[in-house]
């Protein structure tokens, strides 16, 4: 099935591709969540825009992520959150809460779908999220989960 993604999605493309993925893929998945919209004759049009709305919003040069990644692997994010005694976590970091803790602490204002985390964080202690800055430029950030 041919699809227009509208947000990037992780080893398929970014914002404005045309592919081919799967139909179950699609239809259960990617159309669902927002990921995509199915490709039709006047979808040219609707790639178009979503091509000029990601140029806004993207990081222009590789210069310019590379000053942002400097910044952020400089900075130490602390995470406070409710655990149990073990030092398990009720309930889970998810992407939303480290860009969040990344935009306090650091001052950078980073968009939680570029966020990548290998495995949600369940427990507490040191953690490393990447963040995709740049198709060509990823920066580590550790993340600290301290009870609270």
């Amino acid at each position: 099935m041919k699809i227009i993604l509208t947000h990037e999605v992780s080893g398929l493309g970014t914002a404005g591709d045309v592919v081919d993925v799967k139909d179950g893929y699609a239809r259960n998945y990617l159309v669902p969540r927002g990921f995509a919209i199915r490709w039709t004759k006047g979808g040219e049009q609707d790639v178009a825009q979503i091509r000029r709305a990601r140029k806004i919003h993207e990081i222009a040069t590789i210069e310019q992520a590379n000053e942002i990644k400097a910044k952020l692997e400089g900075v130490k994010v602390r995470l406070a959150v409710r655990s149990g005694d073990a030092g398990r976590l009720f309930g889970s970091v998810t992407q939303a809460d480290v860009a969040s803790a990344i935009e306090t602490t650091g001052g950078v204002k980073v968009d939680k779908r570029r966020v990548e985390l290998g495995s949600p964080i369940k427990t507490l202690g040191a953690h490393e999220a990447t963040v995709r800055l740049h198709p060509e430029v990823a920066a580590k950030v550790n993340v600290e989960v301290v009870a609270a």
